[in-house]
């Protein structure tokens, strides 16, 4: 695997500016090569709060920092619809590694990206570490080949219960050492 973005941060949003501009200062500013991420955005068209913050002070702020990213827009689909979100920023990307990530969520780990290259080339479900050490992924950071083997990351809104699920049947879930505050 050999992608130019290796990790692809896919990251739906509505109207939590300031949590978003934690959650992605500390996703950028923790790796080691912030160079080769790719954050994808999900806005809905109607969020007139969330892309007016987005456009004045997220966008100016990972342009100064050369961090490739996109945001794509959506008819509202709202929490029932969250997997089709991530399904869709998937879509966009080719990155080795889908991390399916949240705007109320921080990266505590320096060089968290190092960690997850650590198994480029390798079929598993990384498994962050969080508060409570819930037994799914809550942010599952996965392989690009199970996007493209599924052609979806998730059908259930609740993606981290259901590609959790299928990663311990599969015997493919492996916990890393990255420690995210949720």
């Amino acid at each position: 695997m050999s992608n130019t973005s290796s990790i692809a941060v896919l990251l739906p949003t509505r109207g939590r500016t300031e949590s978003l501009s934690r959650s992605v200062f500390s996703i950028v500013e923790k790796a080691q090569q912030a160079d080769r991420l790719q954050l994808l955005f999900a806005f809905d068209f109607d969020d007139t709060v969330g892309l007016d913050h987005f456009a004045t002070v997220i966008q100016p702020w990972l342009d100064d920092r050369d961090v490739d990213y996109e945001a794509v827009g959506f008819d509202s689909m709202g929490y029932a619809g969250l997997n089709r979100y991530y399904n869709a920023l998937a879509e966009k990307t080719d990155a080795d590694w889908l991390f399916v990530w949240n705007d109320d969520a921080v990266m505590d780990t320096r060089h968290w990206d190092q960690v997850v290259r650590q198994f480029d080339g390798q079929f598993k479900i990384l498994k962050v570490h969080t508060h409570n050490e819930h037994p799914y992924s809550i942010f599952p950071i996965v392989p690009q080949a199970w996007y493209q083997t599924l052609g979806l990351l998730s059908r259930h809104q609740m993606i981290d219960a259901e590609i959790s699920q299928n990663a311990y049947m599969l015997d493919i879930m492996q916990i890393v050492d990255i420690t995210v505050t949720h």
